[in-house]
């Protein structure tokens, strides 16, 4: 089995759970390369994906996984075994175990993907977590090509690459969102349908479009019995995210009736060599999409400095996509924020 490197970073420690959190600035010594594969890349941070935990409190890490959060980075290899597929200098990004709010990391070059010349580092950084999410979770769920899949959330991160990500593998893609304008904007993005959660019975209305074989639930226990009424017979409802709870009633009745599936899966409690096979299948499957077909949504940048802004942001629902935290770094020209081209 492949040793997992230990990984320090600075960057920021929280203080506290849930909604009671504090994002606070900390330091701490740089990580090292000090097993086979490991890497240290610096630049550009995604930040939604370590976001605030569920009210219910936080996520279970991977094993030596750094305390505070951040799954994914981008950036330039500062240092690598003469062996390494990667060299130094080439700009990545990867999928972290946590600990990506920080101006560098060390991670294992399984967990590596090249960045396209047309993508900047501030888009690499909000996409590789949200593809592995997104792949990894259609594949638990037998998703294939002319399946409706509904995408709860389709104004978030993920569920913003969900929809570009399902319609490209040929599905036909359901979503809700908060608010007419954000329904519309994830039309555009290639759903068929999108469906306004605050103002409409969005169940309701995916029953009347024939229901849903595939459902991609950010929600919780809140959303279950709605979301059991819009599967269709032999449906997999596929939970990623527990934003309304994780305690909920479920009716066996229905579930049995319809033949349904309820599972459960997450990224980041997954040993290394899932989680590189995950990153194998996304450069497979959806690196060559981008950017054309596949491209990550970012609402906005925020510095390192200021991430408590940036779960500021996430909490108010204000954001449409990812938010990424940026660094600054010293150049010819005085400071400067990462690369936007």
């Amino acid at each position: 089995m492949t040793r997992e490197p230990e990984i320090f970073h600075e960057g920021v420690i929280r203080d506290g759970i849930g909604r009671r959190e504090r994002v606070l600035p900390g330091r701490g010594p740089r990580p090292g390369s000090r097993h086979r594969g490991d890497r240290d890349a610096d630049h550009s941070r995604g930040g939604e994906q370590g976001g605030p935990p569920p009210a219910s409190g936080p996520v279970s890490t991977a094993p030596g996984a750094p305390a505070w959060p951040g799954l994914e980075a981008a950036g330039v290899v500062s240092a690598a075994p003469a062996s390494s597929r990667w060299r130094v200098g080439q700009r990545v990004c990867a999928l972290l175990p946590g600990g990506g709010y920080a101006e560098s990391v060390a991670v294992h070059e399984s967990l590596v993907l090249p960045v396209h010349d047309k993508v900047s580092d501030v888009e690499a950084a909000a996409l590789v977590e949200a593809a592995c999410t997104v792949v990894s979770t259609l594949d638990a769920a037998d998703a294939v090509a002319g399946d409706t899949v509904l995408v709860h959330g389709g104004s978030g991160g993920v569920g913003t690459l969900a929809i570009q990500i399902a319609a490209a593998r040929g599905m036909r893609v359901l979503a809700t969102a908060g608010g007419p304008e954000r329904a519309r904007r994830c039309e555009e993005l290639g759903a068929a349908r999108a469906f306004d959660h605050r103002g409409e019975e969005w169940s309701a209305l995916v029953e009347a479009e024939g229901g849903a074989d595939v459902i991609l639930d950010v929600i919780g226990a809140a959303a279950l019995g709605a979301n059991l009424r819009a599967l269709r017979t032999g449906g997999r409802l596929v939970v990623i995210g527990l934003l309304k709870g994780s305690r909920g009633e479920l009716d066996l009745g229905m579930l049995l009736a319809k033949r349904a599936s309820v599972l459960g899966t997450t990224l980041r409690s997954r040993p290394l060599e899932e989680r590189a096979a995950i990153v194998a299948r996304v450069a497979r499957e959806v690196w060559p999409l981008v950017p054309d077909a596949v491209r990550p949504i970012v609402h906005a940048t925020v510095p390192l400095a200021e991430a408590h802004e940036a779960h500021r942001l996430l909490e108010s629902g204000e954001a449409f996509g990812k938010v990424v935290l940026t660094i600054e770094e010293e150049g010819p020209t005085g400071r400067r924020a990462g690369p936007d081209r």
